[in-house]
């Protein structure tokens, strides 16, 4: 039963049952009902029934998994989370005025793009040894110096987010990870806090 939890975690690049809950409200029931522990994560998201267990069996797959480092799914979650709200409210990669939801033409079409470019980039680069997006090599900016960018509010990870990126990731060559998916994987990732 652990080990087809395990299973789907690595497949939704997530690090825990607890990061699955939270990543679920993300995907709709066609995608959840693909097994055991992707229908327990929608019911228990879909009813707000606090999981106190979870944590209690994260320790036990943690041998498996990389659970204190930050998930994939957990540093993409924010733009998904922004890309399935518009779709939701009759939204579409095809809208012609992106402006209207706040976003500039290039951050639209990068939330459509860069979600496709990262579930096929992903896998390679766990499998070229970057389990989790702390694993990438990284610049920062000091406080004392202007921040890469300011942050669109949609893309923020949370409320309390200052809106300025400190800390940017670079993703690397790998084998196997198309030029183009690596830029627009950097571009993605360029969007987030």
């Amino acid at each position: 039963m652990l080990a087809q939890l395990a299973c789907t975690l690595t497949e939704w690049h997530c690090n825990s049952f607890t990061d699955m809950i939270d990543e679920i409200e993300l995907w709709d029931w066609v995608v959840a009902n693909k097994d055991f522990w992707s229908r327990l994560a929608k019911s228990l998201h879909s009813q707000k029934v606090p999981v106190t267990w979870a944590e209690k069996m994260d320790k036990k797959i943690a041998s498996a998994l990389v659970p204190e480092k930050m998930s994939w799914a957990t540093t993409t979650r924010s733009i998904r989370k922004c890309k399935t709200r518009i779709e939701k409210i009759g939204g579409s990669r095809v809208d012609a005025e992106p402006t209207a939801w706040g976003l500039d033409v290039q951050v639209w079409n990068l939330l459509w793009t860069g979600e496709e470019a990262m579930k096929k980039g992903i896998p390679i680069l766990k499998k070229a040894g970057f389990e989790s997006v702390e694993d990438l090599p990284r610049t920062a900016v000091g406080f004392s110096s202007k921040a890469y960018q300011d942050l669109s509010p949609q893309l923020r990870l949370s409320a309390t987010s200052s809106s300025e990126q400190r800390v940017r990731v670079h993703v690397p060559n790998a084998q196997g990870l198309h030029r183009t998916s690596q830029f627009l994987m950097q571009e993605c990732l360029n969007l987030v806090d």
